[in-house]
């Protein structure tokens, strides 16, 4: 008796195949040492249904199945009872199991095979009497090919629809056995897709690329490529005519299906990988979906322990920096950015593995600007953090460049490109592995923008945006400055910095680019090439106007045009007067007689003087004993914030009314829309530049990870403490009141102190205010300013006028610089006395673009959004003259039927 290993079973299942090298232990067990060399035995004394290609005898599967199960993988053992020597020379024999059951007993048994004699079998035999009785038995019981039913089953090899079975089959998985193992990664599988009905085919392993063996083609012997020969053998010893699950996925350019082949101990392809004897396949990534992820790591497994196909492996080079906080200060491409990390290095990376739309390429060019500007608004001037994950060799003209994954509140951005349509996913060489890390993420996002015809897979080409340039010469500036002088804040994009004080900007809505240089100042020059010297802080100027401009959103005010056709005017970012901004820094100074027939005269100076007093920029030589023995002192500006009502208190809690008018100029910030109150800010060059300044470290800390405690149910914000909190709709971090909170939704309502607006806010985005000696009231008080319009009496009881007043309110005055005159302040008993609400008169001083003053208390009565109150209080009788007009302004709003007063006079019995 000899111990074997069986490999396989032929079509005829009366055959074995096994191993023919194995070595002999005390015990019995088989050590298999070349499986490559195998040997067949035939079941002794009996046949069974044949297999054919054309059509299968009935029960020839089933008959081959019950032996298949039986012995192929296990070891097993037999005997010879004879050797016929016609044709082939065949040993037939008795198998006996590890169980001890015995073939071709079991088969006899079971009816799946029927007795046969050759010629030259023995005729007077003990086996086959024995054989004969269990055949008998097997007959009477009905069993196997004795049952009487058809057996037949329907085999195909031809797959005539392949888009027709994936459309039926994809994502469901089939019980098959592996009839062939052609390749590491290919194989012949029999798809068992109904009990009567079979589909054999060649089918490709999803995920990965094995190499290829040793085969022999057109009479010529092709080598194999290095493991290729492993890589089969590896599959065919584990999974040769073993029952696998098949999950279709897909096809092949050549219709062959794409498969998960699953055997009981998981998926062969990640087994593939782990030992080196395959690559991953970044085609089938869309396929696989997650899935891909663990044959990425089986692959890398591979590669970190240099096995198989990645011996010598090395690894990608990176900076060996992780993931970093930077600011984006250029989008150079819709693929490449500039960024600048905390030190103030500036370094442009293209984000990895993936290409905005091709200039040349006429289909995907025309979304190239849609693109940039997709990504300029998501990120610039924006903090986010960026991996770097390799480096791009230098090609076509472009300098080598790191590569890098960015991650801007929380999402990836390259995904955002890939998605949005605006982007296409690299397809990287074998060998390339400076690639994204969320690579089959990537694959996935693109076929679905694909499918959903999303930016350029859309069959419509964008209409190509052209912006006129009104600079070009003096008379189209002229023209387009009359119109834009009659608009005020007009929404702008800095498209390209020219020098400190000089830009290039685009207005969307007007389809207009101009040159647009900064009134009441003067910048030093840079130097325009190589060859031009600047003047003093000239490229420090120009360096500090790209970081705080360049493709920012910004507002412009135009007062005039040069005779080059620049616009001369007043650039605001984010609310701030650019040109104060370079005051401050020492980067310009005011050119005193434009400055003074501006309104911003105060501002300029007293930025200029807070610049001299540090010793900024171009005043760090400044000496003030020198200019004031020039004759000329430095100015001083006081800060209308710090101005006071004086007065008596009238017993009210009022103070009693200001000897003389006092005129502040704010912004206001909020209105309520229940009572129409408002949120003012005092600007001024002091307040300004302390919120400014405030805020930006604020932003910068609770951006780092050091910061990012927040809130849960075992740790709830308090009502009345002031913390910061996140904004909804920017995104960023300010100082906050909790007014209540909902331990439910674990969210508190918050009011922001320095605006004056409020938000339901997620305890996840609420923090700890952070050192109370940097960002405390005792450091810088509430900025928003609790404020009211004089002589005016709001219908709070009727929801529709309160939204149309309201509606005017921050059409008017909202977001705006205004200048307002202080009738009455409120004395607040909470704060033992201390300033309380204003009662204000609005002034604009723009008006309706006429350059008349517009009083905005006259204006809400005049258009019966609000009245003169009924009761008037002390300190409002004694403005008689104000009342008599405010009282002519309603009626008439009564006599035209406007607002409240629509169905007649509401305050008659």
């Amino acid at each position: 008796m000899v111990d074997i290993a069986a490999q396989r079973i032929a079509y005829r299942p009366i055959y074995l195949w096994f191993s023919s090298k194995f070595s002999f232990t005390e015990n019995s067990k088989t050590r298999i040492h070349d499986p490559s060399e195998e040997k067949s035995i035939t079941l002794a004394f009996v046949a069974c249904p044949r297999f054919s290609r054309d059509k299968e005898e009935p029960f020839a599967f089933q008959s081959r199945e019950f032996l298949r199960r039986l012995v192929v993988g296990k070891t097993i053992q037999y005997i010879n009872q004879y050797t016929l020597s016609a044709g082939a020379k065949r040993e037939y024999v008795v198998v006996r199991l590890q169980s001890g059951e015995e073939l071709p007993h079991s088969n006899v048994s079971e009816g799946w095979v029927k007795i046969k004699q050759s010629k030259e079998s023995p005729t007077d035999s003990a086996l086959l009497r024995t054989l004969q009785t269990l055949e008998d038995k097997a007959k009477a019981s009905s069993k196997g090919v004795w049952s009487g039913q058809s057996g037949i089953i329907e085999n195909t090899y031809d797959l005539p629809d392949p888009k027709a079975f994936l459309q039926k089959y994809q994502g469901k998985s089939l019980e098959a056995t592996v009839e062939r193992v052609t390749q590491g990664d290919r194989m012949v599988l029999r798809l068992q897709l109904s009990s009567s009905k079979h589909l054999q085919t060649i089918i490709t392993v999803a995920g990965i690329r094995a190499p290829k063996r040793a085969n022999t083609a057109e009479g010529r012997q092709q080598p194999a490529d290095p493991f290729g020969n492993d890589s089969h053998h590896f599959v065919e010893l584990r999974l040769m005519q073993r029952s696998v699950q098949a999950i279709v996925l897909g096809l092949t350019p050549q219709n062959n299906l794409i498969c998960i082949v699953k055997h009981p101990n998981g998926s062969i392809a990640e087994f593939l990988l782990r030992q080196g004897l395959a690559q991953c396949m970044d085609l089938h990534s869309a396929l696989l979906g997650p899935e891909m992820k663990t044959l990425r790591e089986a692959e890398k497994h591979a590669k970190d322990n240099q096995l198989g196909l990645f011996k010598g492996h090395v690894g990608s080079k990176t900076s060996g920096e992780g993931a970093i906080e930077v600011t984006v200060t250029r989008i150079v491409r819709p693929d490449t950015i500039t960024i600048r990390t905390k030190s103030g290095n500036e370094k442009t990376v293209q984000l990895s593995s993936i290409r905005g739309p091709k200039p040349k390429d006429v289909k995907q060019a025309p979304f190239e600007p849609e693109a940039k500007e997709f990504l300029r608004k998501k990120l610039i001037g924006k903090h986010v953090r960026a991996t770097t994950d390799g480096t791009k060799p230098a090609s076509e003209g472009f300098e080598e460049r790191e590569v890098a994954t960015v991650v801007a509140n929380n999402k990836n951005v390259a995904l955002m490109l890939v998605e949005s349509g605006y982007a296409s996913v690299i397809r990287h060489r074998k060998d390339d592995n400076d690639r994204s890390p969320h690579y089959d993420d990537l694959i996935a996002a693109e076929i679905t923008a694909q499918s959903e015809q999303k930016g350029m897979w859309s069959p419509n080409t964008p209409a190509a945006k052209v912006y006129q340039d009104y600079s070009e010469s003096l008379q189209k500036a002229k023209i387009q400055a009359s119109v834009l002088q009659r608009q005020k804040r007009v929404p702008a994009v800095v498209d390209y910095v020219k020098s400190g004080s000089r830009f290039t900007v685009l207005i969307p809505r007007e389809n207009a680019k101009l040159t647009f240089v900064l009134s009441g100042i003067r910048a030093p020059r840079s130097a325009r090439n190589p060859s031009e010297k600047a003047e003093p802080f000239g490229q420090e100027a120009h360096d500090f106007a790209n970081r705080r401009c360049l493709q920012r959103d910004v507002e412009i005010d135009v007062e005039n045009t040069d005779k080059q056709g620049g616009f001369i005017g007043v650039l605001y970012i984010n609310r701030e007067n650019f040109a104060k901004l370079l005051l401050e820094e020492g980067y310009a100074t005011v050119h005193t007689y434009s400055a003074e027939q501006s309104d911003h005269a105060n501002e300029l100076f007293g930025a200029e003087q807070k610049a001299k007093d540090g010793r900024k920029g171009v005043w760090k030589d400044y000496d003030p004993a020198a200019e004031e023995a020039d004759g000329e002192p430095a100015q001083a500006t006081t800060d209308p914030s710090a101005a006071t009502s004086n007065g008596t208190t009238n017993g009210t809690g009022i103070s009693a009314a200001p000897a003389k008018k006092e005129y502040r100029d704010v912004v206001v910030t909020y209105i309520d829309p229940l009572t129409c109150a408002l949120k003012l800010q005092y600007v001024s060059p002091t307040a300004s530049h302390a919120l400014s300044t405030l805020m930006s470290a604020f932003r910068t800390f609770h951006l780092s990870p050091s910061s990012s405690s927040s809130f849960s149910a075992n740790n709830t914000p308090r009502t009345g403490d002031i913390l910061a909190a996140k904004f909804s709709e920017d995104g960023e971090w300010y100082r906050a009141r909790i007014r209540r909170n909902d331990r439910d939704a674990k969210t508190s309502e918050v009011f922001f102190i320095d605006y004056g607006n409020t938000e339901t806010v997620a305890w996840k985005d609420i923090h700890p205010l952070g050192p109370p000696e940097r960002f405390g009231t005792s450091k810088l008080k509430a900025q928003a300013v609790d404020a009211a319009l004089s002589f005016c009496q709001f219908p709070t009881q009727n929801k529709e006028y309160m939204s149309d007043a309201e509606g005017f309110l921050r059409d008017t005055v909202e977001g705006k610089q205004v200048v307002v005159t202080v009738d009455f302040v409120e004395k607040n008993s909470a704060s033992g006395g201390g300033e309380g609400t204003l009662w204000v008169t609005v002034f604009d001083p723009n008006g309706r673009g006429d350059g008349k003053e517009v009083n905005v208390n006259e204006e809400v009565v005049a258009e019966g959004l609000a009245m003169v109150p009924r009761k008037l209080k002390g300190w409002e009788a004694g403005r008689g003259e104000v009342i008599k007009t405010m009282k002519e302004k309603e009626e008439v709003a009564k006599g035209e039927r406007r607002g409240m007063w629509e169905y007649g006079d509401l305050t008659e019995d």
